[in-house]
């Protein structure tokens, strides 16, 4: 699936399964909520927080997808074409970044 294929594919969810999208602002709220359970998640798996029984069926990948969700919706709501955000945020980086990364000696 393209990211292309999602934004459409999340549209046409929300608009008949989902009625309609949240605001902006709620959808923002959702967003930083989805974030911080996928937080959670990766602190207790590869951090030195032990797990709790609420944490026992979660999953990383869900929580991802919980987080990519949220943010395609938020596209979707403010007009950004995420293919084309992504190839200019690649275009921003190899030129921002070209020497930086390999001249960072906290990296060797």
């Amino acid at each position: 699936m393209t990211l292309n294929e999602a934004q459409q594919q999340v549209d046409q969810w929300i608009k008949t399964v989902g009625v309609r999208y949240f605001n902006e602002l709620t959808n923002l709220g959702i967003l930083v909520e989805e974030v911080g359970e996928l937080s959670r998640l990766l602190v207790r798996t590869y951090g030195e927080q032990s797990f709790k029984e609420s944490d026992k069926n979660k999953n990383i990948a869900d929580e991802m997808a919980d987080v990519l969700w949220v943010l395609i919706c938020l596209a979707n709501q403010t007009g950004v074409n995420l293919t084309d955000a992504l190839q200019k945020n690649f275009e921003k980086k190899n030129v921002r970044d070209a020497d930086r990364h390999i001249n960072n000696d906290k990296l060797k």
